[in-house]
């Protein structure tokens, strides 16, 4: 059977899931911190109104119909041309070229239905998979951020990468 990758507006259903794979201890380099599945069920209760706003989308990711992940853009609020992206993946399917594969998908649709005209990654320089995911979709590096990102209340210094059309 041959694998099959789709990216889905997320839903509050999948909540529980979504916080089985953001919990997992070895996501180190992953600034968002769930603490309960209630949580994350407001989080995903304000994607329809993100929306709408045309200021963030973001989808689960799809292997064969099962949820393994999330990706998202999120618009820049004074520039609408320029869009942020942001993924994970279950650690159960990491080194399988998911991520890649969605970064694809979201990264069509973003300069397709949102016209976006740059995408930019911020990237912790230590979580070299990531940048891997970047680099193969043809993201260029730009610079480096010092302090860009906070993590566990640890400020990290953060690959900027982009792709424009």
């Amino acid at each position: 059977m041959k694998n099959k990758l789709t990216i889905k507006p997320q839903r509050v259903k999948d909540a529980k899931r979504y916080f089985e794979i953001l919990s997992n201890p070895h996501f180190k380099y992953f600034n968002v911190q769930v603490r309960s599945v209630e949580e994350e069920k407001k989080f995903l209760k304000l994607n329809t109104e993100k929306r709408r706003q045309k200021r963030e989308f973001n989808f689960g990711i799809h292997l064969n119909e099962k949820l393994v992940g999330g990706i998202g853009v999120r618009v820049d609020g004074f520039r609408s041309y320029i869009g942020e992206i942001g993924y994970f993946v279950d650690e159960t399917y990491w080194g399988k070229g998911i991520a890649s594969k969605a970064l694809r998908l979201i990264e069509r649709f973003s300069f397709q239905n949102l016209k976006l005209k740059r995408i930019e990654i911020l990237v912790i320089t230590r979580n070299k998979a990531s940048l891997r995911v970047a680099l193969k979709c043809g993201y260029q590096q730009e610079g480096i951020l010092k302090k860009k990102l906070v993590n566990n209340k640890v400020y990290h210094d953060a690959y900027l990468l982009a792709k424009t059309r």
